[in-house]
């Protein structure tokens, strides 16, 4: 959204205010020290008129696509893993001089919009449209969400699997755990629900305790706190975890997703960065939530594939 006041405007009888990035002309009644807010949202543009009327006007705001240099933007940035607003700055700059810092802006607005970048961060790009995570369902997270939706309607949790990492592993574990994350004060009452209705389940377990009394079943059943303000995401009714979420907590827990540390955690990271828009903004607040955001920012940082030093 855009926001412009002008504080000052001449006496003349009629005033011209022009925003010439958009073509938009108005022409407004007589008031010494007339402030004006234009607002500028989803393609329209709101004029606030203090004590009068309110205004809306209607504006096409279409950029014209020559003015976007899409072709050479991409062989610009073809060999850029990650780059920022300040280098699309710089390149429109090398054919344009003059171009103004919200005429950069815009230009990325639309071209985030048209596919031709991605927005993995803030003031931070890549070059395509990759897609969005979206990971799959097994039928016993259903079976369990729906229990636990019967049960505990205002209950807020979030149900994955560490066999979401599989797609993006080049050794694949033999085992899995099926993993519940509740609000801290619900996690006994959770448990002990699994337990009435025949779950092997563990609550928060140690390193040494999976070691010691992990049953032989493929998978196993792993009561977990749910870390406020995480990040999920909800598909057909079931609370499951973004990308951004899988990614910190494979960084942070060592015990439950151990299978999947040493080599194979960086493999992922890879993997995944390769494959899907994984936003940094979001890893890092979550990160800062599980108090290792510090950490995990200098992970990142060795991972020269996802992350360009600027």
């Amino acid at each position: 959204m855009l926001r412009k006041t002008v504080q000052e405007m001449p006496t003349h009888i009629w005033y011209i205010c022009k925003l010439s990035t958009h073509g938009l002309f108005l022409q407004l009644a007589k008031e010494p020290n007339f402030p004006i807010t234009l607002l500028l949202k989803n393609g329209s543009i709101f004029i606030l008129l203090p004590k009068y009327s309110f205004v809306y006007l209607q504006k096409n705001l279409n950029i014209d696509n020559t003015k976007l240099h899409i072709e050479q933007i991409k062989e610009w940035f073809e060999r850029d893993q990650v780059f920022d607003n300040k280098q699309i700055a710089s390149f429109y700059r090398s054919i344009e001089p003059n171009t103004k810092e919200s005429t950069v802006n815009w230009r990325i607005y639309s071209l985030v919009q048209m596919g031709v970048l991605t927005r993995v961060g803030r003031g931070k790009f890549v070059l395509g449209n990759k897609n969005s995570y979206t990971p799959d369902i097994p039928p016993k997270l259903k079976t369990l969400n729906n229990r636990l939706k019967r049960s505990y309607p205002f209950l807020d949790y979030c149900l994955w699997t560490s066999a979401l990492f599989n797609e993006f592993m080049l050794h694949q574990p033999g085992k899995f755990f099926l993993i519940v994350e509740v609000e801290k004060d619900a996690m006994e009452s959770i448990f002990f629900f699994m337990k009435e209705n025949k779950y092997s389940v563990f609550l928060e377990p140690t390193k040494e305790l999976l070691n010691r009394y992990i049953p032989e079943e493929k998978e196993t059943w792993v009561v977990k706190s749910l870390v406020s303000e995480a990040p999920l995401q909800n598909i057909s009714g079931i609370q499951l975890p973004t990308i951004e979420k899988l990614l910190v907590d494979l960084f942070c827990d060592t015990v439950v997703l151990d299978a999947q540390q040493g080599t194979e955690r960086d493999r992922i990271f890879e993997e995944v960065f390769e494959k899907y828009t994984v936003n940094e903004n979001k890893m890092l607040r979550y990160a800062d939530r599980r108090r290792k955001k510090k950490e995990f920012n200098e992970y990142l940082n060795k991972i020269s594939k996802f992350r360009q030093q600027i």
